[in-house]
């Protein structure tokens, strides 16, 4: 096992009813910016159980942050932060609204161009770790990112057809409210999008490399195989509580470092999957069910031992040898995004080949030239994952 430093300071409020702890965990703070996306915390009820909550405080809204947040809409909300002297941002939402409102919290105080924020990133060369952010908290009503219980966000800019990450300590949420009943109403695409991701960021830590790390290797695993036993009761009954609050806690422990420590992780998926999804609008789950696979059969020498313990311990594949094991596991997996309705190839959203040019410039423009747990996916390798996906 490597060597490791983890905290996370997140406080959690998870179960049914909790959104009546909102008072006592605000603690003293007073003046809100209450941050959500499209409006339906207001048809679903949640909307009004917050109020309730904010008795004796200030309070602003600021809605319509996207699913894909953006620079330019949070960038307005950043000006209203400083107007109005916002001691606390609540987001009440998915990942999304969570994302957006980090970037918010770190902007606001921002000496200098708060793109710089995202350009000079953990993932960047040029790293500068952020001095501070104002505080926020969380009220989650769209497991999937993990975003509640950890220290990164993803934006985007529409002017430049950029999707960027950063990760930095000062922006963990205070404390997140997990309520499983607040996401009887989501979408089937949404709920569905959120078991894919959640499912890959635990692919993304455990499907690398073995460092003698069993304790790691079991949690991912048990996290994957919870997905899997979960995922058809809550689309076969989408008011099954147990199934929801399962899948809500599987997606907040795939992500909040508790996998990664001590291990090697990949994460190509995702850097590549974030270039379609600035290019081409897919949604973050769609492109990961797409690239996925492609990595796996492509780095499936360097990943072999995992995969074959994949094979094995998630989907009890035991026959044949290990290139049928490995295969039929990565076959497995498609069969598992397709039931949750995600389509495992880009011609399939009507996206050709242009699209491996396309994102290779977009890589080798953000310094993505050596990805993976070993840093041997170059460029060219990139765009060999990129034609198999097609």
């Amino acid at each position: 096992m490597k060597n490791f430093t983890l905290c996370n300071p997140t406080k959690i409020y998870f179960g049914k009813g909790q959104i009546a702890s909102l008072s006592e965990a605000l603690g003293n703070y007073k003046n809100i910016l209450i941050t959500y996306g499209k409006g339906s915390i207001k048809q679903n009820g949640i909307y009004d159980q917050v109020i309730a909550q904010l008795k004796g405080r200030i309070f602003t809204e600021f809605g319509g942050i996207e699913a894909n947040p953006t620079y330019e809409t949070l960038m307005q909300a950043v000006e209203i932060v400083r107007t109005k002297k916002i001691d606390f941002i609540l987001s009440v939402g998915g990942g999304s609204v969570l994302d957006g409102t980090k970037f918010i919290a770190a902007a606001v105080n921002y000496a200098g161009d708060p793109w710089e924020i995202l350009q000079n990133s953990v993932f960047s060369a040029n790293h500068i770790p952020l001095k501070n952010a104002l505080p926020f908290g969380c009220i989650l009503t769209l497991p999937g990112t993990g975003s509640e219980m950890n220290s990164g966000s993803v934006i985007s800019r529409k002017t430049t057809g950029d999707k960027l990450a950063f990760v930095d300590p000062v922006v963990y949420p205070k404390f997140s409210i997990l309520d499983p009943t607040t996401t009887y109403s989501l979408p089937l695409n949404q709920t569905c999008n959120g078991i894919v991701d959640a499912f890959i960021h635990v692919i993304e830590q455990y499907l690398t490399y073995p460092v003698n790390a069993p304790l790691q290797d079991r949690l991912a695993e048990g996290i994957l195989l919870t997905f899997i036993e979960e995922a058809p009761k809550v689309l076969q009954n989408p008011h099954d509580y147990d199934a929801r609050a399962n899948i809500m806690w599987c997606a907040t422990l795939a992500l909040n470092g508790y996998l990664s420590a001590g291990v090697p992780e990949d994460w190509t998926s995702h850097i590549i999957g974030h270039e379609l999804t600035a290019k081409y609008g897919l949604d973050h789950a769609q492109t990961l069910a797409v690239v996925l696979p492609s990595v796996l059969r492509i780095k499936k020498q360097q990943k072999k031992a995992k995969l074959l313990q994949y094979a094995s311990r998630v989907w009890q594949i035991n026959d044949g040898n290990d290139d049928h094991k490995i295969e039929k596991a990565i076959i497995k997996t498609e069969e598992f995004f397709r039931s949750l309705h995600k389509k495992i190839k880009l011609s399939e959203y009507g996206i050709g080949t242009d699209a491996v040019e396309a994102v290779i410039t977009k890589l080798h423009q953000h310094g993505f030239t050596k990805l993976g747990e070993h840093q041997d996916i170059t460029l060219e390798v990139s765009a060999e994952i990129l034609r198999m996906s097609l």
